[in-house]
């Protein structure tokens, strides 16, 4: 619901902070007081057409902000879509700014982040209706309509059977049609995926295999130079000939000076003996290192296969994966589509069986869901055409227009094929006669004012339990209607609200109503006073919160005269709505 509203610099306005109430909200005034621009600001703040018409004289830009808390039946849809484009929320609340300059620039923000006008008008029409605002009305969007009517005739179990069925078919389809694909794409298809198959596993590809023949590669291609270091280290320790002493040598030179000095020195003996085991060792380095080099693999045609299984290696990664295993991944995809396509006469027959099947179960669930509409629309026609004789518009007719589209694909209904969706075969739209002896007519074309307000407020009230709509504002609601209907007018009003109680037909709405007529007046659980005030050369429009007394005058200011009568009327008709009220919620 609609929280607060702050609006700066609009048309009249100055500055003007409202905090509206949860249930029926009701602004009064005299004619051109501003209450239609307050209005205009709502809708403007929902994304209707920036006019730099209503930036104040002498400002820069407008600027309109409203705060609103989430209820249960639109959290989750504005949740999502602030999700989809990364605004950071609280669940329960989301603000809405925008600001117009005198140049035309546009400038729309949800929770303090600059968002497209259109993300903006797709969160707003989820959070306000504006009666005497078309674009901005459900009622009014025909696509919808299937929508009331389904949550109006409890028919959304069956519409989500429907569209369960319709799911299964199109994914029945879809692969049928994969299937079915030009005999020559198909020919084309299976010599490629035979190539691809045939390839990948001519390779005989192993997982680790590319890293071992990397490391075997740079081994053999440096076998000459492994062979001359150990040769190297072989010599030094063992000399290059006869006149040539290495390093073991002259080791065995220091182990007999040891074994003399341990004639004469027994102490000797622990040095003696560790010589002997480095020489030990020394000798065992100089032959593993001699059978190293001995064994060194000079394999030029090793060599070559290596770089030619390594090349072909590169070649089929450049194809088909990054890695080996990827590769063999991609073959076994492969073969798993040519298996497939090799088997398609049978699956076809197979899907076209399937289809044929979901066609006829499709088909009997939307018929009846079909039927189901139609007894719903013809209660809610019933329904709303009381409503309507309740408001002074006895001869008004409502009807629900229910209409299939010829389709050859779609399900088979007598002797016809019709078009079919998710939410079944039927396109819904609501037609109205607002005057006996014209024929109906689709809602979307009729003419606007205080009858067309009052045609919403009679859908309103039969079609609350299939709104979601959280806050409704009705403007110009009682033309043409008189004291009696506005009493009538002004309960209705107010029963669609969650100050009445009405906890059998959730979900409930807030209201906000510009009006003229006290009896409507009377109802409200909110009263705002709307009145120009002249300071020095300038006009402006303010709004004040009326308790108690100031409520009595101006509902008897609203019944025209300003007496003790007059004062008294309004205190009998304020008890009266008071009494209409409470008779309301102790039924409840």
């Amino acid at each position: 619901m609609l929280t607060e509203i702050d609006i700066t610099n609009f048309a009249i306005i100055d500055h003007l902070r409202l905090q509206f109430h949860r249930g029926f909200n009701v602004m009064t005034g005299e004619t051109g007081a501003g209450k239609s621009i307050i209005i205009d600001a709502l809708g403007t703040l929902l994304g209707g057409r920036a006019q730099s018409e209503f930036v104040r004289a002498g400002a820069d830009k407008t600027r309109v902000e409203g705060a609103f808390a989430l209820d249960a039946t639109v959290r989750d849809t504005v949740v999502q879509i602030l999700d989809e484009i990364g605004i950071e929320h609280a669940d329960d609340s989301v603000i809405i700014t925008r600001e117009i300059s005198r140049e035309g620039r546009n400038v729309c923000r949800i929770n303090g982040r600059a968002v497209t006008l259109n993300v903006l008008q797709r969160i707003g029409e989820h959070l306000i209706d504006i009666h005497g605002q078309s674009e901005h009305l459900s009622l009014l969007r025909v696509r919808e309509h299937i929508d009331f009517l389904d949550r109006y005739g409890n028919l959304w179990d069956q519409r989500a059977r429907v569209a369960d069925k319709v799911k299964a078919l199109r994914a029945t389809r879809s692969e049928l049609k994969s299937l079915m694909l030009d005999e020559r794409e198909i020919a084309r298809r299976v010599d490629r995926l035979t190539y691809v198959v045939e390839e990948i596993s001519e390779a005989d590809l192993k997982i680790g295999e590319e890293e071992s023949l990397k490391q075997e590669r740079e081994l053999l291609g440096n076998a000459e130079l492994r062979a001359n270091l150990a040769d190297h280290a072989y010599r030094a320790l063992y000399g290059e000939g006869e006149d040539d002493k290495g390093a073991i040598d002259l080791f065995n030179e220091a182990l007999q000076a040891l074994s003399g000095l341990e004639r004469y020195d027994a102490a000797v003996k622990n040095l003696r003996e560790q010589a002997e085991g480095i020489g030990a060792q020394a000798d065992d380095l100089a032959r593993s290192l001699r059978d190293y080099r001995d064994n060194v693999d000079h394999n030029p045609a090793r060599l070559t296969q290596i770089d030619e299984r390594l090349d072909l290696i590169f070649r089929l990664k450049r194809k088909y994966g990054d890695s080996i295993a990827e590769i063999i991944k991609y073959g076994a995809n492969a073969a798993a589509e040519l298996a497939n396509i090799s088997h398609s006469e049978e699956r076809i027959e197979e899907l076209r069986k399937q289809e044929t099947k979901l066609l006829k179960e499709l088909g009997a669930l939307a018929i009846e869901l079909s039927r189901a509409r139609r007894d719903a629309g013809e209660r809610l026609g019933r329904e709303i055409e009381t409503q309507l004789q309740d408001l002074g518009m006895e001869r008004a007719k409502f009807g629900v227009a229910l209409e299939r589209a010829d389709d050859a694909n779609g399900v088979v209904e007598n002797d016809r094929r019709v078009a079919f969706d998710a939410t079944g075969i039927d396109r819904a739209e609501f037609m109205v006669s607002p005057n006996p002896g014209e024929p109906l007519k689709p809602l979307a074309k009729i003419a606007s004012g205080g009858e067309t307000s009052r045609l919403m407020l009679a859908m309103k009230s039969v079609l609350a339990v299939a709104d979601n709509t959280p806050t409704l504002i009705f403007d110009e609601i009682d033309q043409g209607i008189g004291g009696r209907t506005g009493g009538i007018v002004g309960n209705k009003l107010w029963v669609l609200t969650p100050t009445a109680l009405q906890r059998d037909r959730a979900p409930q709405h807030q209201v906000i109503c510009i009006t003229h007529l006290p009896q409507i007046a009377a109802y409200g659980d909110a009263h705002f006073k709307i009145r120009k005030e002249i300071a020095g050369e300038r006009t402006t429009t303010q709004v004040h919160a009326l308790k108690d007394n100031e409520r009595v005058d101006e509902i008897m200011q609203m019944l025209g005269t300003e007496t003790s009568a007059a004062r008294k009327n309004a205190e009998e008709l304020l008890e009266e709505v008071k009494g209409q009220k409470l008779k309301v919620k102790s039924k409840k």
